[in-house]
C-alpha cells in the first residue's frame, strides 16, 4: 500500500509512521523539518516531502495523493499561544478539505481511505450524542476561546457532511482518542462508537502508541475498516482489572 501521513512529526504521527513502516508499507510524509523523524529516514519505504502542507498548490496536492491507498491526518496545533491563536487557524479542517479535493481531482479507481485523528470532545451528530447541560456550557466556551477545538470540529464535520457516507472516491473515519498519554508499547485498548464517559468531567486515558496502532489497523486491515468506516470511534486504553479472589 501507499500511504500519505500528514502531521508525521507530532507525538502520535511519528508512532503511526513507524507502525506502518514496520508493516512494510510505503509511506510518504510532508514535514517542515526531518529532525523528529531522524531514526526512520534510512527506511527505503519512507518518502519525505519537505514543505508546509497548506503552502502546496492544488496541482502539487493532487500529485501528493496520486496513487495513495490511504491518507492519515495526525495534524494538530502546538499548545503555545502562537500555535493556538496564530495562523493557520484551520489547519486540520483546511488540510482535510484540500486533500480530499485533490483525491477527487485524481478520480482514483477505488476509494481512498481518509483517517482523521480527532478528539473525544467532538460529538458525532449522526448518532445524536448527548452531553450534560454543564458540559454544553464548557463546550460553548471552548468553541469561542480555543480555535484548535473549533478546527477539529470543522474537520470532522467536513468529512461527515461534505464527503458523507456514499462518496465513490473517498471513505473516511474520524478517530476520537480520550486524554492522551505516553507509553512505550501497545497495550489493550477499547473502541466504542460513542464516548462512554465525559471527555471534560470524567475523561479516560489512551496512549498515543495505541492510537497509532488503531489508525494503522484501520488503514491495513479491511475488516477493521469495514467496521468503522464513516464512523467516529472513541478510544480508551483498557483499565487493569483487579484480580478476583
Amino acid at each position: 500500500m501507499k500511504i500519505l501521513v500528514v502531521g508525521a512529526t507530532g507525538a502520535t504521527g511519528r508512532l503511526l509512521v513507524k507502525d506502518l513502516l514496520d508493516r512494510g508499507e510505503k509511506v510518504t510524509v510532508v514535514v517542515r523539518s526531518t529532525e523528529k523523524l531522524s531514526e526512520l529516514l534510512n527506511n527505503k519505504n519512507l518518502t519525505v516531502v519537505q514543505a508546509a502542507l497548506l503552502d502546496l498548490s492544488d496541482k502539487q496536492m493532487a500529485e501528493l495523493v496520486q496513487g495513495c491507498d490511504a491518507v492519515a491526518s495526525c495534524l494538530g496545533h502546538n499548545m503555545t499561544f502562537k500555535g493556538m491563536f496564530g495562523k493557520p487557524r484551520r489547519l486540520v479542517a483546511d488540510a482535510a478539505r484540500r486533500l480530499c479535493t485533490a483525491i477527487e481531482t485524481n478520480q482514483p479507481k477505488k476509494p481512498v481511505k481518509y483517517v482523521l485523528m480527532n478528539t473525544s470532545g467532538m460529538r458525532n451528530r449522526d448518532l445524536n450524542e448527548r452531553i450534560a447541560p454543564g458540559e454544553k456550557i464548557v463546550v460553548a466556551l471552548l468553541s469561542v476561546l480555543l480555535p484548535p477545538y473549533t478546527d477539529n470540529i470543522a474537520a470532522a464535520e467536513f468529512l461527515r457532511t461534505k464527503i458523507g457516507q456514499n462518496n465513490p472516491l473517498i471513505e473516511w473515519t474520524a478517530v476520537r482518542p480520550d486524554s492522551l498519554i505516553n507509553e512505550d508499547s501497545v497495550s489493550p485498548y477499547e473502541i466504542h462508537p460513542s464516548p462512554i464517559r465525559s471527555a471534560l468531567f470524567n475523561p479516560g486515558k489512551v496512549s498515543r502508541i495505541n492510537v497509532a496502532r488503531f489508525m494503522a489497523e484501520l488503514i491495513c486491515d479491511n475488516s477493521t475498516w469495514k467496521q468503522w468506516k464513516g464512523k467516529m470511534p472513541v478510544l480508551y486504553s483498557s483499565e487493569p482489572r483487579a484480580d478476583s479472589h
